[in-house]
């Protein structure tokens, strides 16, 4: 289907397949709006990731804006000089008239914001991964289910490409056969250190208690922010966290994934403050209908499957995924795939296009809080990938393999690990 075509068109489509289902209402409107009525947005974080999001949902009415640092905000308040501006969003939710809610702040208070736009009755767009710790992502997919709000998470490569879908199709319709093995790696690595003992002053306009948010207190230092508190346990989640939700998203997808059965993970010793230069974690995940157990790997830091040590087998390709069938391996970056051997497949005719094109990652979501239809991204699914994602990093932290309890979410053979999928929260923040 041509990304031309007419909203019409779009909502005329009866299903997206593997993605989840855009259902209509019918006659029903979220609020009683008319698909074609503005959404009133408020988007909190609009630097960085931010500012892409906020121009990924410029189409509405930006009616409240929200930044810890109102000098990286500057930009985007010059551009929305109507849109009331805040540094807390505790204070922005208050706000009367609110539809929607995007949140685009650091991991660590992912939750806390979109929680709070959630009980408040707002649609929520978050960026990835959905949460920092397990804990807040099943609570935070459990709120949206009940309250039955529009959720998407930013996983823009999931519907602003179509090479995803194609990768999709292919693998269900069995062009390598059943999969059993799955490899995914990216090159990149956010890394902290040991904590800086010096303690400048905070930069002007940075309110550094906000940012900070449910995080224990530390004081400011540059090492933190802008972007690199990634690499940061009490802020971020390590390189595992940031590009696993886009990476891990296509098998989770094709495979129809969910929650792991065991995870374990290696690397480097330990940091009790910051994450991993590289990391390899290994999941195990059940059966699902006819599709046997899988085992995937990820990989980071420089560290890739086995498959590349043989000179070559593999394309010399960057960050990417392959599945390993029982016909032969699927290896798929971004915005191509190949079929390996390729001498095998030589005369492999793709199947025929059957899950529709996105109208974009944003357009999807804004589509969906006007006509009460689902997102191909939703929490229920966001949620899930997620946990499995974030559980990778409890698995390093303690040192074990571990066995998931998802039913009771819960590890059963490692308690010590407990620690690691949820913390409490500082005094003044909430879940």
């Amino acid at each position: 289907m041509s990304r031309t075509r007419t909203r019409r068109e779009f909502l005329k489509q009866s299903a997206w397949a593997g993605a989840g289902l855009l259902v209509l209402r019918s006659g029903m409107l979220a609020h009683g709006q008319s698909p074609n009525e503005k959404l009133n947005i408020a988007v909190i974080g609009v630097n960085g990731r931010g500012a892409a999001d906020l121009s990924g949902v410029k189409s509405e009415n930006i009616v409240a804006l929200c930044d810890a640092d109102e000098t990286m905000a500057a930009q985007a308040r010059t551009r929305y000089p109507d849109a009331k501006f805040y540094t807390d969003f505790r204070k922005l939710l208050d706000q009367k008239g609110i539809d929607a809610v995007v949140v685009a702040t650091p991991d660590h208070t992912h939750a806390p914001a979109t929680m709070m736009a959630l009980k408040a009755g707002k649609h929520v767009y978050c960026e990835k991964p959905l949460t920092h710790s397990v804990y807040e992502a099943r609570v935070v997919a459990e709120t949206a289910a009940k309250k039955k709000r529009v959720t998407q998470m930013g996983i823009q490569i999931h519907n602003d490409e179509t090479n995803y879908r194609r990768v999709v199709e292919a693998v269900r319709k069995g062009a390598i056969g059943p999969i059993a093995e799955v490899h995914v790696w990216c090159g990149k690595a956010w890394v902290g250190h040991d904590r800086p003992t010096d303690t400048p002053p905070v930069p002007a306009g940075l309110n550094w208690d906000v940012w900070l948010g449910p995080a224990p207190y530390r004081p400011y230092h540059p090492d933190y922010l802008p972007a690199k508190w990634r690499g940061w346990w009490d802020f971020g989640s390590g390189t595992l966290g940031d590009m696993a939700c886009h990476y891990m998203d296509l098998p989770f997808w094709a495979l129809d994934l969910r929650y792991p059965a065991t995870v374990e993970s290696e690397g480097p010793p330990v940091h009790p403050e910051s994450a991993p230069t590289w990391q390899i974690v290994r999941y195990e995940f059940p059966k699902r209908r006819d599709m046997p157990p899988v085992k995937l790997a990820w990989y980071h830091g420089g560290k890739r499957p086995e498959y590349f040590a043989e000179e070559g087998r593999m394309p010399k390709w960057g960050d990417g995924v392959l599945f390993v069938g029982k016909k032969g391996m699927l290896i798929a970056d971004y915005t191509r795939y190949k079929l390996l051997p390729e001498k095998d497949f030589a005369g492999f005719v793709p199947p025929t296009p059957y899950i529709p094109d996105s109208i974009g990652h944003h357009a999807e979501w804004i589509e969906a809080c006007k006509t009460g239809g689902k997102t191909t991204c939703n929490f229920d699914y966001a949620g899930a990938l997620t946990e499995a994602v974030l559980l990778g990093n409890v698995a390093y932290r303690c040192g074990k393999k571990i066995a998931w309890d998802a039913k009771r979410l819960r590890i059963t053979n490692a308690p010590e690990a407990a620690k690691f999928l949820r913390r409490d929260y500082r005094e003044g923040w909430t879940l």
